[in-house]
């Protein structure tokens, strides 16, 4: 059912026919708003056009008078249809079902119900607009700008009545302006890197917008991204050695036979220009690993260059990575970023993460490996620098390449020396010694007494299986070093989730459990012993070293304690 809700319709009508004598219309436009006249056409004569009736002999019929004066039919639009997407206006216009009138609705009603609907679509777009914390800017089909969120006033430093109805290029560079290229083009834009100026960074969408066919003007979306940019250029600037640069495969000391294997891999392709790809848990040192490979090898006296794929927007990563270069006729308002692959030239860049990068920007680093050349983006110079590449993941590659989220042709390039570095969990005998070395480390930064670890805490952090590996043991040994303020470190100064019940076996073979509480000192020190002995299949020497005592000084335990 045809809903007159939709429009303003006029109800105070009459109908006549059309033979019906001019005196009684105008009697009737007297009472009536409007006079239908009906005859196979439709007139519609409305009251204030009364005036108009003084031309004719009152007892002309209506369809003679509206002839004489080439009165124009109106418009009769189906109830159940609406309005047509082509009506005169020039007359009023007629809704009717097939038994009855409904109603009438002219010109000047439909305007003021279309600016009603303009008010109320414009209320819900500066509201969105508004809403969004990205900087929203529209413009017409002739670039003036016709709407500025408060957002793009905060980025660009632009006050609204300084910018609405100017050109856009009045206040950046015209070639800067992606709308432009929307409006030119009539192309769509989505997550794009721009710099519309110098000192800001940010992702812009944009979409033209189509009215029959033809671009009437463009919404553009920008995402401010220039703290991220800074934030990372900062973290790079302070990223932290983790190896010594004199000797750096003296920093990774290891009883795991496996990471043993890997660090003397590591050792001999140090010297190889080549690719290197290194697999482990997040955590497990791939960085350290990393470092120790450029700073042992040919290229140490060039730079060491970080990429983490896994915190840098995808639009921006292929910008970080070969750089960006926009040329305009002026050297003055020539942009130019370096990429991390010039920055590491002569040196080492590592690729944290490669799989997270998007196989577009992985196919233009193979194209990078096959002839250590590339373009910078938005440049058209073809760079050559000898920069080595290594890379990491964290995720099996099997499972890598199942998902399809690394680049077959990649991988193999990249691979030519593959090196896996085993989790904390699968090497125990490590934890003890990262651990002496982090106390030192961090009791020298916090400049305090090192401290002694009870047997106990001893105990908890070695059962710990440490999902995070080296990166969780160091973080954690920092803080428990930063908050201690006695000469040891017992197990209460541990973490809730390390602090776990510790499982010894009796001499009957029966598995029992104690709580810390339970076992003395010095019953915590010899199931410690018992512990390291298991877990080293009763290897005195690796126990020792699990343990940091000397070989004699666990003899001597073993005999105090009645071990076997």
């Amino acid at each position: 059912m045809f809903k007159s809700a939709q429009y303003q319709l006029d109800y105070f009508f009459t109908i006549v026919n059309d033979r019906t004598p001019l005196t009684e219309i105008k009697e009737k436009l007297k009472e009536y708003n409007f006079v239908i006249v009906a005859g196979g056409t439709y007139f519609i004569i409305n009251n204030y056009e009364y005036n108009l009736m003084a031309i004719g002999k009152d007892s002309t019929p209506i369809i003679d008078w509206l002839q004489h004066l080439n009165w124009l039919a109106s418009t009769v639009v189906s109830a159940d249809k609406g309005l047509p997407s082509e009506v005169d206006w020039r007359r009023p216009v007629l809704f009717k079902n097939e038994k009855e009138y409904i109603g009438i609705l002219t010109s000047g009603k439909e305007i003021e119900k279309l600016k009603e609907e303009n008010s109320k679509v414009s209320a819900y777009f500066e509201t969105l607009a508004e809403t969004i914390s990205d900087s929203v800017t529209a413009v017409d089909e002739s670039g003036n700008v016709v709407y500025w969120n408060t957002t793009a006033e905060e980025t660009y430093k632009i006050k609204k009545e300084f910018i609405m109805g100017k050109k856009i290029g009045e206040h950046f560079n015209d070639e800067s302006v992606i709308l432009h290229r929307i409006l030119n083009e009539g192309r769509p834009v989505r997550g794009e890197y721009h710099r519309p100026n110098k000192d800001t960074h940010v992702l812009i969408s944009a979409l033209p917008i189509i009215l029959d066919n033809k671009v009437i003007g463009g919404v553009a979306a920008e995402q401010d991204i220039t703290n991220i940019i800074r934030l990372n250029e900062e973290l790079d600037s302070n990223s932290s050695l983790l190896v010594s640069k004199t000797n750096p495969f003296s920093t990774m000391i290891t009883g795991s036979p496996k990471f043993q294997e890997a660090i003397q891999i590591a050792q001999k392709v140090a010297h190889a220009d080549i690719p290197v790809f290194l697999t482990g848990e997040p955590g497990s040192g791939k960085e350290m690993l990393a470092q120790a490979i450029h700073y042992g090898g040919a290229k140490a006296e060039g730079a060491f260059i970080n990429l983490n794929c896994s915190v840098i927007p995808a639009a921006v990563l292929e910008i970080e990575l070969f750089g960006f270069q926009k040329d305009t006729d002026t050297s003055a308002q020539q942009t130019l970023q370096i990429g991390r692959i010039e920055q590491a030239s002569n040196g080492t860049l590592f690729i944290e993460n490669v799989d997270k990068m998007p196989l577009s920007i992985q196919g233009k680093l193979l194209d990078y490996l096959v002839d250590h050349s590339f373009y910078r983006v938005g440049g058209g110079e073809k760079i050559t620098v000898p920069t080595r590449i290594i890379a990491s993941t964290s995720e099996p590659i099997d499972v890598l390449r199942r998902e399809g989220s690394l680049n077959e042709k990649l991988y193999f390039h990249l691979s030519v020396i593959t090196i896996d570095i085993p989790p904390l969990r699968t090497r125990k005998e490590d934890i003890v010694t990262l651990v002496d070395k982090y106390i030192n480390e961090f009791s020298a930064k916090y400049k305090k007494m090192v401290p002694a670890v009870h047997p106990e805490a001893m105990l908890h952090i070695v059962n710990y299986d440490w999902p995070g590996n080296v990166r969780e043991i160091r973080n954690t040994i920092e803080r428990i070093v930063l908050l201690n303020d006695k000469p040891s470190i017992s197990s209460e100064q541990l973490p809730e989730n390390i602090k776990s019940k510790i499982i010894f076996n009796h001499n009957e073979g029966k598995d029992a459990e104690s709580t810390p509480a339970e076992i003395s000192s010095k019953d915590a020190e010899a199931l410690q012993i018992e512990e390291a002995l298991r877990k080293t299949y009763g290897n005195k020497s690796a126990a020792a070293s699990l343990l940091g005592i000397s070989r004699g000084t666990l003899y001597n335990k073993i005999k105090e304690y009645g071990l076997s």
